[in-house]
């Protein structure tokens, strides 16, 4: 049985939801705001997340982005905003689907059972990396070591999320460059020394000899857990 995280923040709606999609095989979390929504995805394991883009303490896009920042759970977003300027930005987010209401509940199903097909068997995904001297909250986007919370600028964390999401992988000095600071940064391999170097004095030990924060000399860096 796959198990939906709906989000909702009308009652009406979220309660028909719960009904159909039961009575249709499918277990169902609701959630009628983006906080609660988070936490949900956290603490249970969902294999489908149907989202609404007005909730009342976020924006949707903002749930997408919390999401996105740990998992690739299939997103499917239910809006009543119609416009395609709307519906690329939910998709451009990292949304797999967009559906307009008022809605069918046979179009839904129909895209509920094509998201869990593309998944396959969604593999249960942490929103939190720990190591011996640092952990790192994902889906929060923060950062803590020894139990306090370590300040990060845009830049370093955007360097600490790609190298914690490929944990063990030698991710290239382009590639970083690229998606940090854009294709048109893709050879300044001398920003990434200055950078690294400030996460290494923020994380570890002995940023002389870093444990967890690794240069491969001439191709990149590498997180090691």
């Amino acid at each position: 049985m796959s198990t939906v995280l709906v989000v909702d923040d009308e009652p009406q709606i979220l309660r028909a939801l719960q009904i159909n999609l039961h009575a249709h095989g499918y277990q169902v979390i609701a959630a009628p705001d983006g906080t609660t929504a988070l936490r949900a995805a956290q603490t249970q394991a969902v294999d489908v997340v149907v989202l609404d883009l007005g909730l009342p303490d976020m924006d949707g896009l903002d749930v997408i982005a919390g999401l996105r920042g740990w998992t690739s759970v299939p997103i499917i977003v239910l809006s009543a905003r119609h416009g395609s300027h709307d519906k690329v930005e939910a998709l451009d987010a990292g949304a797999d689907d967009y559906v307009t209401k008022p809605f069918g509940l046979d179009e839904l199903l129909a895209r509920l059972r094509a998201a869990t097909r593309r998944s396959g068997a969604h593999a249960v995904e942490s929103p939190t990396v720990t190591t011996a001297e640092f952990e790192v909250d994902l889906a929060n986007k923060r950062v803590t070591r020894n139990g306090s919370p370590v300040r990060m600028t845009p830049t370093e964390w955007g360097i600490l999320e790609l190298l914690v999401r490929n944990p063990g992988r030698l991710v290239s000095q382009q590639q970083l460059l690229t998606e940090v600071w854009g294709p048109a940064y893709a050879r300044e391999s001398h920003y990434l020394r200055v950078y690294m170097a400030q996460l290494r004095r923020k994380l570890e030990s002995d940023p002389a000899e870093p444990r967890h924060l690794l240069t491969e000399p001439g191709m990149g860096y590498r997180f090691q857990p």
